[in-house]
C-alpha cells in the first residue's frame, strides 16, 4: 500500500504540480484577491489528489484540473447563494477578484511579474468583462488553451467559445481604444 501511495504521489507530482502557476493566474483573475486564489488552488489540488487514481494517464492533465477548479468555484458560489445572509454574489465575486499569492516568495515574484505583465487598465478591462466573457479571454489569450480546451473546459461547443472570445475581444477593444492610442499602438491621423 505504501508502494502504491508513493507511486501516486510521485505520478501525481509530475503531471499536476507543473500546472499550479496557470492556475493560479486564472484564480486570480476569477477572485481578484491573493489569499482566495490560494484557497481555490489548494481546493483544487486536494481535490485532484483525492481522486488521481480516476485520471486517465496521457490526457490533458490541465484541462482536467482546469475543470475541477471551476466546478470548486461553481460550487462554492451556489453555496453562498444558498446562504444570502451570510455573502451575496458581488461580495463572492469581488472576494475571488482580488487573490493574488502571497505564501512564499516564489509567489510574490510570480505576482509581481503576473501584475506588470498587465496593465492596470487593461486587468481592469478584463476584469469589467461579463464572466462568461472574462472567462473565454483568459483561457485563450492568457492562458493559451485552445478552443476545444476551452469549449471541454465551460461546457459548451466549440462555435460558442468562438462566439464569446470574439465578442470579449470587440467589448476589449472599445474599453481599450483611447487607452491604445494614448500607449501609440493607434495611428491618429
Amino acid at each position: 500500500m505504501t508502494q502504491e501511495k508513493s507511486q501516486l504521489h510521485i505520478d501525481f507530482e509530475r503531471e499536476a504540480i507543473p500546472h499550479m502557476d496557470s492556475l493560479y493566474n486564472y484564480a486570480f483573475r476569477m477572485t481578484g484577491d491573493s489569499d482566495d486564489a490560494n484557497d481555490l488552488i489548494q481546493e483544487t489540488y486536494l481535490k485532484a489528489f483525492r481522486f488521481f487514481n480516476n485520471f486517465e494517464k496521457g490526457t490533458n492533465c490541465k484541462a482536467w484540473l482546469f475543470r475541477i477548479m471551476k466546478n470548486t468555484y461553481i460550487n462554492a458560489y451556489q453555496k453562498s447563494k444558498r446562504e444570502p445572509e451570510k455573502l451575496d454574489y458581488e461580495e463572492v465575486e469581488n472576494f475571488y477578484e482580488n487573490a493574488k499569492p502571497s505564501s512564499t516568495d516564489d509567489a510574490h515574484l510570480e505576482k509581481e511579474i503576473f501584475d506588470n505583465l498587465l496593465d492596470d487598465e487593461v486587468s481592469g478591462a478584463i476584469s469589467s468583462l461579463p464572466e462568461d466573457f472574462r472567462t473565454v479571454i483568459i483561457l485563450s489569450d492568457i492562458e493559451g488553451f485552445t478552443y476545444e480546451e476551452i469549449a471541454d473546459f465551460i461546457d459548451s461547443p466549440v462555435g460558442t467559445v468562438r462566439s464569446r472570445l470574439h465578442r470579449a475581444r470587440k467589448m476589449l477593444f472599445a474599453k481599450l481604444y483611447k487607452y491604445a492610442g494614448s500607449k501609440g499602438y493607434i495611428n491618429k491621423e
